[in-house]
């Protein structure tokens, strides 16, 4: 049986890679596209909706979200009241909203996935730095993103960040004493660690987590250069969400 699917921000770069994957897969129907800035009304007989509301009552399994991180919360709140299972790759969700959407969805007894990254490279990235952290504690990362990219830190740089919190002490990292002469140049702090973000035209999403000890370093890196590393992902995100009774926050839960 075909799942059926919303594509939310499907102007976008990362919406444009859904439709392409949701409309050549067999196993998948899409049955309406949210974007509140076009004059669309179809695309390829498939209607399009300016406003979430318009939604109400459509006949759908799975609300797929890439839009921008000032909408992202309510539009997973909506999908989740109208039974939609949300998969939502906007970034940008605080962890009081994470833990709000997750109760609301094992009310409804809905499945839904909000993932930081999709490509399978970068949850490996953060499975190993979780891994290294455990023997290398003092640890920065650098996330670089292109120039578009509305939130800083990145949602996967801060996920790589907690999942090494959970593995290490906690500790203040550089010198006890060190000073700023430009504010900022240290990065964001995280638990003690640093993590500095990038933006630049040409980029697409990439990541070091970078380890540094007595005599030797190690680096992780994981490098998308197309968005199509991001919809292996995003496709087994919603074949594994309609399966479920509860969102996850990562895509590390469904594999």
């Amino acid at each position: 049986m075909s799942i059926k699917v919303i594509i939310a921000g499907f102007k976008g770069k990362m919406g444009q890679a859904a439709y392409k994957m949701v409309t050549e897969d067999p196993e998948l129907t899409l049955v309406g596209l949210l974007d509140p800035f076009t004059a669309e009304k179809e695309v390829a007989g498939v209607p399009v909706f300016n406003a979430k509301e318009e939604l109400t009552g459509l006949q759908a399994d799975v609300w797929i979200d890439f839009t921008t991180p000032k909408v992202a919360y309510e539009n997973t709140r909506f999908a989740l009241e109208n039974s939609f299972a949300p998969v939502v790759g906007t970034t940008g969700f605080t962890h009081d909203q994470i833990e709000e959407l997750t109760e609301l969805s094992r009310q409804k007894g809905l499945g839904g996935l909000i993932a930081p990254n999709f490509a399978l490279g970068a949850v490996l990235l953060m499975q190993f730095a979780a891994q290294a952290a455990k023997y290398f504690p003092d640890v920065e990362i650098i996330e670089l993103h292109h120039d578009n990219k509305k939130d800083a830190p990145s949602g996967t740089a801060i996920k790589t960040a907690e999942l090494i919190s959970h593995v290490r002490t906690s500790k203040q990292q550089g010198a006890a004493d060190e000073e700023e002469s430009l504010a900022g140049a240290r990065g964001a702090m995280f638990d003690g660690m640093r993590i500095h973000s990038v933006r630049l035209p040409g980029l697409v999403a990439h990541q070091e987590v970078i380890f540094g000890s007595q005599g030797e370093g190690l680096t992780l890196r994981h490098d998308s250069y197309d968005r199509i590393s991001f919809m292996t992902g995003v496709n087994l995100g919603i074949k594994e969400v309609v399966k479920r009774s509860e969102l996850v926050y990562g895509l590390e839960h469904l594999l």
